[in-house]
């Protein structure tokens, strides 16, 4: 008896590991349901290599902050399936082509596993979705610096939404030095430093910084919608304490 129960221990330990090992993350990319709109995003942003240094794997439960027309909330469902889960958060009153991409796109297979959010940015979900493993948010932290969102409360609420151990995964345009929010509606750009400073302040620890978007040949002084080359942007992972 003792042996069977053993012999099942092993079994279920097994399978637990095998749902959190990494998926080829390549392989997601390169799938041949992906719309060509969103390969040609991956031009610019490098999902692969984006998908690697969120961790992705599959059980997962993520939250995606920001998800507009869900190319980053698509590329992460398809990363942590099967068994897992990802929250795509927008503001109610986000733009409406967004709005008619993300409702398009949740009609295909890959969004099977995905539950779309639609709350402010400081209340980003509901009081029952904790214990996340995974939060990305991309390219849209800028954006709430001139929207009228309380960014301390939602980096607080990011944070308690999270298990600990959890990582909050940022990536957004790069601006220049001493530039602080100044230029996010402008240029939709904000300093790294800025960006840092305010996380931590929530209680998240920096731990580690991905190079692969950067650009230094970039001068950070136009809007990134009309940039002279490709645009400088940052990649930041932050943990939540495990105590």
């Amino acid at each position: 008896m003792m042996l069977r129960y053993t012999q099942v221990l092993l079994i279920a330990m097994l399978a637990a590991c095998a749902t959190q090992r990494a998926p080829d993350y390549a392989a997601i990319a390169g799938a041949p349901d992906r719309s060509e709109a969103d390969r040609q995003t991956d031009q610019r942003r490098d999902p692969t290599k984006l998908l690697a240094f969120t961790g992705a794997r599959p059980g997962m439960k993520a939250l995606d902050m920001g998800a507009g027309g869900g190319y980053s909330t698509e590329l992460l469902a398809r990363a942590v399936a099967p068994g897992g889960t990802v929250y795509a958060q927008d503001a109610p009153e986000g733009g409406e082509r967004a709005k008619e991409r993300f409702d398009a796109r949740m009609k295909t297979p890959a969004m099977k596993n995905v539950v779309p959010l639609r709350r402010p940015f400081d209340d980003p979900v509901p009081a029952d979705v904790r214990d996340l493993d995974l939060i990305t948010f991309f390219f849209f932290y800028h954006d709430t610096a001139y929207m009228p969102v309380d960014r301390a409360k939602m980096n607080r609420a990011l944070f308690e939404a999270l298990k600990p151990g959890g990582v909050l995964v940022i990536a957004d345009h790069s601006a220049r030095p001493g530039e602080g929010v100044s230029v996010v509606k402008s240029l939709h750009r904000i300093e790294e430093r800025t960006l840092s400073s305010e996380v931590e302040a929530a209680g998240f620890r920096l731990v580690e910084e991905g190079s692969f978007l950067r650009h230094p040949e970039d001068p950070r002084d136009t809007p990134v919608f009309r940039p002279k080359t490709p645009v400088d942007e940052f990649v930041l992972k932050f943990e939540k304490p495990r105590r």
